[in-house]
């Protein structure tokens, strides 16, 4: 019988393998942060934000949205986000993608966090993380916790630390053929 910490490792090291050569969207490091919510607490000095209620955070191409979230700001000027969604509804996370046209990163879960300097996006609690091509699905991650690494363009799907391996599958994921994919753009 196959380990769990094998199967998500083997799991993981197989996805980065199918990672199309698009990075998340340059342009996207130079935009203000606009963030919407029904309150909105701000503390200049620390410079961390703290939203509640139908959270919308834009920044260039990058959309977040949730129930709560907190964002903190560093001395260099990186944002590290934390959206959270509610029982009725997740937070999510969309992004286009540099290169071909019409790509974008587009997930959900119970929490969304984002780290603009390190450019790791992490989706926890029911996740799913989708690449699209022209609104149609070339890849498809659903799990426990993603974390996707824009920088090292790796896909990472782990499961609950109480999993047991009875519970497989924890992880799924649907991935287009590469040659196919690639003639389409």
């Amino acid at each position: 019988m196959i380990s769990l910490r094998k199967l998500v490792l083997s799991f993981s090291l197989l996805t980065s393998c199918f990672i199309a050569p698009a990075y998340a969207e340059k342009g996207d490091q130079d935009k203000p942060v606009v963030l919407e919510a029904e309150k909105v607490s701000v503390n200049d000095v620390q410079q961390v934000y703290e939203l509640d209620g139908q959270v919308l955070l834009t920044k260039g191409s990058i959309l977040i949205t949730g129930e709560k979230g907190n964002i903190k700001v560093d001395p260099e000027g990186y944002e590290y986000v934390d959206v959270q969604g509610n029982p009725e509804s997740t937070a999510s996370f969309r992004q286009r993608r540099e290169g071909p046209a019409n790509e974008f990163m587009q997930g959900r879960g119970q929490t969304v966090t984002y780290n603009a300097k390190t450019e790791l996006l992490t989706l926890t609690g029911d996740a799913s993380l989708k690449r699209l091509h022209n609104m149609q699905m070339l890849d498809q991650l659903r799990g426990w916790k993603i974390d996707y690494d824009d920088v090292q363009q790796r896909y990472k799907v782990s499961p609950p630390a109480n999993a047991k391996a009875e519970d497989l599958p924890l992880a799924r994921a649907i991935l287009s053929p590469r040659r196919k994919a690639t003639l389409e753009k």
